[in-house]
């Protein structure tokens, strides 16, 4: 079976899922608490930021900080246990289908799932803006290109976050665990991100990356630089080890 066919076999099992629907629920938390707290962008000025940036790297910070990794610990949970519950995967493991591609191919959804959340990010902050600028009689509009680079960028800086929760899923057969883990992973992000180790933590790239931003938009907040060197080579590195890691030990156990 060839990687796309396996791809797609993965992607169908997850239609009779309610997976599509976790992907709305923090999209929708993060714009409606922008709209009805939008106001609040006004006083940002006194910090060198106009309402419409502040407007939106505020709802961002809150989604890359908090929101999106939250989200992929669950979807790693969800995807390792559709098949986990029926012994599915044994079915599977049995078939001459090589461990690895179905590794891989289960990754490839996690991250096919993490783009189309941000994408909805992206196409809600419109109806939110409009409805925000209604609201209060100000455009909070930036321009679309920005955000969708941003909404871009926010995908690739997140890959080696998703391949460290792909591998606590494969590593933790207890999805309560997992959970668990994966979860208490966000609480340091904040920590993280305001020391000179930060690259070594990939769940606080996606709000050090948006921190960054913040900084270069907020005249008064002074800079907030990331330096590539070490940064992408420590990235790289987190992403291949840990599916490396996943590849070699995925299915191991259920074989026995």
């Amino acid at each position: 079976m060839s990687f796309l066919s396996l791809f797609s076999v993965e992607f169908k099992k997850l239609r009779r899922s309610k997976i599509f629907l976790i992907l709305l629920v923090p999209v929708l938390l993060i714009w409606i608490m922008a709209v009805i707290n939008a106001d609040i962008n006004f006083s940002m000025q006194r910090e060198g930021i106009s309402p419409e940036n502040s407007f939106f790297i505020q709802s961002f910070l809150g989604y890359a900080g908090f929101m999106l990794p939250s989200s992929l610990v669950i979807m790693t949970v969800l995807i390792s246990q559709t098949e986990r519950s029926n012994n599915g995967i044994l079915k599977m493991l049995s078939l001459p289908i090589s461990g690895v591609k179905l590794c891989l191919a289960k990754f490839c959804i996690l991250l096919s799932l993490m783009a189309a959340e941000i994408l909805i990010m992206f196409v809600a902050y419109f109806p939110s803006v409009m409805l925000s600028s209604k609201k209060f009689n100000y455009e909070f509009m930036i321009d679309p290109l920005y955000v969708l680079k941003i909404c871009g960028l926010l995908f690739v800086i997140s890959i080696p976050m998703a391949s460290i929760y792909w591998l606590i899923s494969v590593l933790l057969k207890n999805p309560v665990a997992s959970v668990g883990i994966g979860l208490a992973s966000v609480v340091p992000i904040v920590l993280a991100i305001n020391t000179e180790f930060w690259f070594a933590y990939p769940m606080c790239y996606p709000m050090m990356t948006i921190t960054s931003q913040m900084h270069s938009l907020a005249i008064n907040l002074g800079t907030f630089p990331i330096d590539l060197i070490p940064w992408l080579p420590v990235a790289m590195a987190f992403t291949f080890i840990a599916l490396g890691i996943a590849c070699a030990i995925f299915g191991k156990a259920e074989r026995k």
